[in-house]
C-alpha cells in the first residue's frame, strides 16, 4: 500500500487568479481550473490537502465562502503566512526516495504539463 500525500497550495495567483486583499468583498473570485481539478482528485484520492495563504486572518469566513462555492476540497486552511518564499523541509526515509517537491506555477497559469506529470507520479493519480 502506498503511503498518502500531504499536498501544500497557496491560493492566490495558484487556486484563484490574484486578487488584491482589499478586492476580496468587492470582486469574485476567477478559478484556475486545472489546479482546482489537481486539488479536488487529490483530496477525493485521500491525500490530505492544506491550502495556505497571506490572507489576513480577518479574510477567514470569506475565504472559506470563496472555497465552497467553488468546490475547492481541503482538510486544513492555514492563513497569514508571509508572501516571500516558502520553503518545505523535511527528511529522507531513503537515500534514493525525495519526500519532498516544490512546484512553482506562473501566476494564473495553473500547472503546465511538466508539473501534471510531476503530480500524477507522486500522487499515483
Amino acid at each position: 500500500m502506498n503511503k498518502k500525500c500531504t499536498l501544500f497550495c497557496d491560493i492566490d495567483g495558484t487556486i484563484f487568479e490574484y486578487r488584491k486583499f482589499g478586492t476580496y468583498f468587492t470582486t469574485k473570485p476567477n478559478i484556475i481550473k486545472n489546479i482546482k481539478e489537481k486539488i479536488n482528485q487529490a483530496y477525493l484520492n485521500q491525500h490530505c490537502v492544506v491550502l495556505t495563504t497571506a490572507r489576513p486572518e480577518e479574510l477567514r469566513e470569506e475565504t472559506i465562502k470563496e472555497l465552497q462555492e467553488n468546490d475547492i476540497k481541503y482538510h486544513q486552511l492555514i492563513m497569514g503566512i508571509e508572501r516571500g518564499t516558502r520553503i518545505l523541509i523535511n527528511d529522507k526515509e531513503d537515500e534514493n526516495v525525495d519526500r519532498a517537491y516544490g512546484i512553482n506555477v506562473k501566476r494564473n497559469q495553473g500547472f503546465s504539463e511538466e508539473d501534471i506529470f510531476l503530480l500524477n507520479k507522486i500522487l499515483l493519480l
